[in-house]
């Protein structure tokens, strides 16, 4: 009798802890669906966060446009499109509280950078664009041949520019093959993707540079003085730093007020569009949500009309949440 009690006792306890260890697993498991789900809606929500934080960019890139008009509804030309720095679009802008997180907004005038699909025009070696970034590249201290193995990059043939140029047989060769593309850039990661590029270079280069339309003129009152410096050989970087000092206070109206500020003296400029306005803007929303970080990198296009529309988005690594700093030369 007492044998069949102790088979009974332990068959209960088998039982006991069977029915534990399934419970267990099924609680487990019903906590990893809810925070999977919890990962999901927070995910969908920092998305829209930052979808938000790039409508009030363009709704600030708008207004900018309509306030120029109304401050000087006779102006035209140059005089109607003047952007630069001392401007509400180019401040930074404080942080925006959420509930668990913050929300940081940017905007960047991406005319105000080197645009490296002007390497080419109609399909054929820019001169005066290629010696700008040679000299850009120089500033920097690069000394990579890029300039040819851009140029192949962009152009349709298969004809390597010079020794130090690349095509496609160049990349076949490597794991894993790949082409050149064969067309613009499109985005600034394409870079990546040149022969022998380094991640130290493009990360020296990527913010003085643009993947713009080309033909963008470069808007003089937003450039950086490293990017003003490659305009020519006879414009030093003090220079360059001088005439951005200049504008802190005074932007400059029009080109021709531009290029006659004595630093630009003895400076010729051979083939180089100059503007003092843009169309084509950097939109950053950067998102914190609890544990969650998210960065959206939107491209825009506003218009003479005012309106402001989305021609690319990227979703990127937040380089920091705080205000942008806005004293890199």
């Amino acid at each position: 009798m007492s044998r069949q009690r102790g088979v009974a006792l332990i068959t209960v306890l088998l039982v006991v802890a069977i029915v534990t260890v399934v419970s267990a697993a099924m609680v487990a498991r019903q906590q990893l669906s809810i925070r999977a789900t919890s990962n999901q809606l927070q995910a969908r929500q920092a998305w829209h966060y930052a979808l938000g934080g790039e409508a009030l960019a363009q709704a600030i890139l708008a207004r900018d446009l309509r306030s120029a008009a109304g401050a000087d509804p006779g102006a035209s030309g140059e005089a109607a499109a003047v952007d630069h720095l001392l401007e509400p679009w180019a401040q930074p802008l404080p942080a925006f509280e959420i509930d668990q997180g913050e929300i940081l907004v940017r905007i960047e005038d991406m005319a105000g950078r080197f645009n490296l699909n002007d390497l080419l025009r109609d399909q054929q070696p820019n001169p005066a664009a290629v010696e700008q970034f040679r000299r850009l590249l120089l500033r920097l201290q690069i000394s990579a041949p890029y300039p040819e193995r851009l140029l192949d990059w962009l152009d349709p043939d298969q004809q390597p520019s010079g020794e130090l140029g690349a095509e496609d047989n160049a990349y076949l060769s490597l794991d894993p093959p790949y082409r050149s593309a064969g067309r613009r850039l499109h985005d600034l990661s394409e870079l990546r993707l040149l022969l022998d590029m380094r991640e130290e270079d493009f990360q020296r280069l990527a913010p003085y540079v643009a993947a713009l339309p080309s033909g963008v003129p470069l808007n003089v009152n937003t450039a950086s003085a490293m990017v003003l410096s490659s305009l020519s050989d006879n414009l030093s970087l003090g220079a360059a730093e001088s005439l951005v000092e200049l504008r802190r206070s005074a932007p400059f109206r029009n080109s021709a007020a531009f290029l006659a500020q004595p630093a630009m003296a003895g400076t010729t400029l051979q083939g180089t569009a100059l503007a003092v306005g843009s169309q084509f803007f950097q939109a950053t929303s950067e998102v914190r949500l609890g544990d969650r970080r998210l960065a959206l990198v939107s491209l825009l296009q506003r218009e003479q009309d005012g309106s402001v529309r989305v021609l690319a988005r990227n979703l990127g690594q937040p380089a920091r949440l705080a205000s942008p700093n806005r004293s890199r030369p």
